[in-house]
C-alpha cells in the first residue's frame, strides 16, 4: 500500500500529543508527514516545520486550500491542538475533501461538534477520533468477548480514570489550557473522563440512557471541574458508573474497566494492558494475554510488551486501511458517533450537576 499523505495542525515545538500522533503514523510505514499548520505562532510554525522537513503553512486555512489543490497533495490531517481549536480545522479540511484523523475529545462546545458533524456529512472525506485505549489488543479481545455473549446480559459496568498531577495549582503549557473552560470546554470530565465513557461504550455495544452526576473543583480558585463522578442508567437496565478524577493523589494513569454479566465478568487495568481477566460464573478465573487475542493489533510477540504509543499506531494503520477501501476495521476505529457521544456525556454530566445530580437524559 502507497503511503498516505499526511499533514498536520498543531504540534509544533514544545508540544506533547503532536510528537506521540507523529510516532504512531510511522510506526507501520502507512503515512508521509509532507505538511503543517503546526502552531499558531508563525514563527514557531516556520521552524517546526523546518525542523521537520516538511511544507510548512502559517495557519490551517491557507494549508487546506493549497493542499486540496496540489496533485501531490496530502489525503488526511492529524488535529493535535487543544480541544477549542478542534472544530473551525476539522470543517475546513472536511470541505476541502481530506480526511481528518482528530484527537480527542471531539470539540469544547456542542455548537462546535454540529459544526463538525454538518461537513462530515456533506464531505465524501471520512472523520476518524483518536480514543487510543479502545485501540489495544485486550481491550478489543474484551469487546469480541460481550458481543458473543461470554458474559450474558450485561448488568454492571464501572470505568475510572484517576491521575493526580493537577492535585495542586500548577501552570505550564500542557496545565493551562487543560484547565481553562474556553479551551477546554470541560476539564477530568473532558479531557479523561471521555475516555472512560468511550471505553465502556466501545466493549459493551451499549451507550448510556441517562446520568446523574457530580463535578467538583476541589483545588481553589480552578474554574473547572478537576474531580468527575457520574452514575450511568442503560436501557437495557443495566448500571455503571464513571469516576475521573485528576486530583487522586499518587494515581499516574489510573484507567480500568469492569463488566459484570449474569454469566461472567470481565476486568482490564490499563497498568497491566497486556491481561484481561475473563471470570465465568461457574469456573475459574482466566488470564488472557495477547496470546489469546483475536484482533492481531500487535507488532511484537506475546510476552513482549506493547503499549501506550502502539495503541495509536493501531489506530493510525486501521485508519490507513480504511482510507485505502478496506472496509472490514471500520467498526473498531472510533469515529464521529463516539465523538458525539462523548459531548453529549459531557452535556448531560453537567447539566446533571447543575441540578444536584437529577437523572438528565443523554441526548444524541
Amino acid at each position: 500500500m502507497k503511503p498516505i499523505r499526511l499533514g498536520m495542525v498543531g504540534g509544533g515545538s514544545g508540544a506533547f500529543i503532536g510528537a506521540i500522533h507523529r510516532i504512531a503514523a510511522r510506526m507501520d510505514g502507512k503515512y508521509d508527514l509532507v505538511a503543517g499548520a503546526l502552531s499558531s505562532n508563525p514563527e514557531r510554525a516556520a521552524s517546526s516545520a523546518a525542523d521537520l522537513g516538511i511544507r510548512g503553512y502559517a495557519n490551517f486555512a491557507e494549508m487546506a486550500e493549497a493542499e486540496a489543490a496540489r496533485e501531490d497533495g496530502i489525503e488526511a490531517v492529524a488535529i493535535v491542538t487543544p480541544n477549542h481549536m478542534h472544530a473551525a480545522p476539522a470543517v475546513a479540511f472536511l470541505r476541502a475533501g481530506i480526511h481528518v484523523i482528530c484527537d480527542k475529545p471531539l470539540t469544547a462546545t456542542a455548537e462546535q461538534a454540529r459544526e463538525i458533524a454538518e461537513a462530515a456529512s456533506a464531505s465524501a472525506a471520512r472523520f476518524f477520533l483518536t480514543h487510543n485505549y479502545s485501540a489495544l489488543p485486550m481491550v478489543r479481545e474484551a469487546r469480541a468477548l460481550v458481543a458473543e455473549g461470554a458474559l450474558g446480559k450485561v448488568r454492571l459496568v464501572h470505568a475510572e480514570y484517576l491521575q493526580g498531577w493537577l492535585a495542586d495549582e500548577v501552570h505550564n503549557k500542557q496545565a493551562d489550557w487543560r484547565t481553562d473552560p474556553a479551551q477546554a470546554g470541560a476539564g477530568a470530565l473532558g479531557d479523561i473522563g471521555t475516555h472512560a465513557w468511550q471505553l465502556a461504550e466501545f466493549v459493551t455495544g451499549q451507550t448510556p440512557s441517562h446520568v446523574s452526576a457530580e463535578l467538583s473543583s476541589m483545588v481553589p480558585g480552578r474554574p473547572i471541574d478537576d474531580d468527575a463522578r457520574a452514575a450511568l442508567r442503560y436501557a437495557s437496565g443495566a448500571k455503571g458508573g464513571i469516576w475521573a478524577s485528576q486530583i487522586a493523589v499518587g494515581q499516574e494513569n489510573g484507567l480500568s474497566l469492569r463488566v459484570f454479566g449474569d454469566k461472567g465478568a470481565l476486568e482490564w487495568r490499563l497498568s497491566d494492558s497486556e491481561r484481561l481477566i475473563f471470570s465465568p460464573k461457574d469456573g475459574p478465573a482466566q488470564i488472557l494475554t495477547r496470546a489469546q487475542d483475536r484482533s492481531g493489533s500487535f507488532r511484537t510477540p506475546p510476552g513482549h510488551p506493547e503499549g501506550y504509543l502502539e495503541g495509536f499506531a493501531n489506530l493510525y494503520l486501521d485508519i490507513a486501511e480504511i482510507i485505502r477501501g478496506n472496509e472490514t476495521r471500520v467498526d473498531r476505529v472510533p469515529g464521529l458517533a463516539a465523538g458525539l457521544s462523548g459531548m453529549a456525556f459531557i452535556a448531560a454530566a453537567k447539566a446533571s450537576s447543575a441540578k444536584d445530580g437529577a437523572w438528565t437524559p443523554v441526548a444524541p
